[in-house]
């Protein structure tokens, strides 16, 4: 069994059966038909993956490797709010008529702040220092932007990421290693998806600054599955896993803004059947 499956089953099995139920409270999210949707939910969730052992994809189910680079890199790379520059219709519920998302993610991302080394955004910010500073303890991006919520379109859930350098005691290189902090995560239709899209952002960015990949560390403040999920969760965590597969990044290939989505692959990825039409509360 994939370590990823395993960390999965243990945290979908510990929400259900002793999260918090919120029916009956007041919520904000509703589901197509105008239903309040409410959750089960547990509080400050952290898992641990070490990337150098597997890479922590599910395989109980199929997690979609490019198109959740593609997002990944829509945020960090390509900086962008709008969803005319990303190949997958996953925000288009939260987009206007230009396909603008507000001020959120991308956007943030490439917004310039003065430091006084020079003009940096968020992005070249964390490479910069990760090349000059790896022992930082400063190395960090933040989207959550208190004065620019009012014209997001959704407040940014996954919205910090900390880099932190250890050295590997068997080959003396360095290790990128990395916290990503969540506010709130739909379980069922995320968490893997974002688990793997912070590992590869990981190995892209050890790559970029001769290091290698060390340990992600997921910490999810409300972590929650949806009262029309908990069936399919159910379902889904009762199927046979398999091996982990392995994961590798385009050799060619060394800058950060050079990888694309096809640059990312996988050997010998079994998985369980899709889910699809996956009810999703807005």
């Amino acid at each position: 069994m994939a370590y990823a499956d395993e960390v999965f089953r243990t945290m979908c099995r510990d929400i259900i059966d002793n999260g918090t139920d919120t029916t009956g409270e007041k919520v904000r999210p509703r589901w197509e038909d105008g239903t309040p949707a409410y959750t089960v939910k547990k509080f400050g969730v952290v898992n641990r993956y070490d990337l150098q052992k597997e890479f922590p994809i599910l395989t109980l189910r199929r997690t979609a490797l490019k198109s959740a680079t593609d997002e990944l890199l829509w945020i960090w790379q390509r900086k962008s709010n709008n969803i005319n520059d990303l190949n997958s219709h996953i925000w288009d519920e939260w987009a206007d008529e230009t396909g603008s998302i507000g001020k959120a993610y991308g956007y943030q991302m490439q917004v310039k702040h003065e430091y006084k080394e020079g003009m940096f955004d968020m992005v070249d910010r964390v490479i910069w220092d990760l090349k000059n500073n790896p022992y930082s303890r400063r190395i960090m991006t933040n989207i959550y932007n208190f004065s620019d919520l009012h014209e997001m379109n959704l407040y940014p859930c996954a919205y910090s990421m900390t880099f932190n350098c250890t050295k590997d005691k068997e080959t003396g290189k360095l290790k990128l290693n990395a916290i990503l902090n969540q506010r709130s995560q739909d379980v069922l239709a995320a968490n893997n998806w974002n688990v793997v899209q912070y590992s590869v952002l990981v190995h892209m960015m050890a790559r970029e600054c001769d290091m290698i990949p060390g340990e992600f560390v997921h910490v999810i403040a409300d972590c929650h599955i949806y009262d029309r999920h908990i069936p399919i969760i159910e379902e889904l965590i009762s199927r046979e896993a398999y091996p982990a597969p392995t994961f590798t990044l385009n050799p060619d290939k060394k800058h950060f803004y050079d990888f694309t989505p096809d640059d990312v692959k996988l050997e010998n990825y079994q998985y369980g059947p899709q889910i699809k039409n996956i009810p999703i509360a807005v």
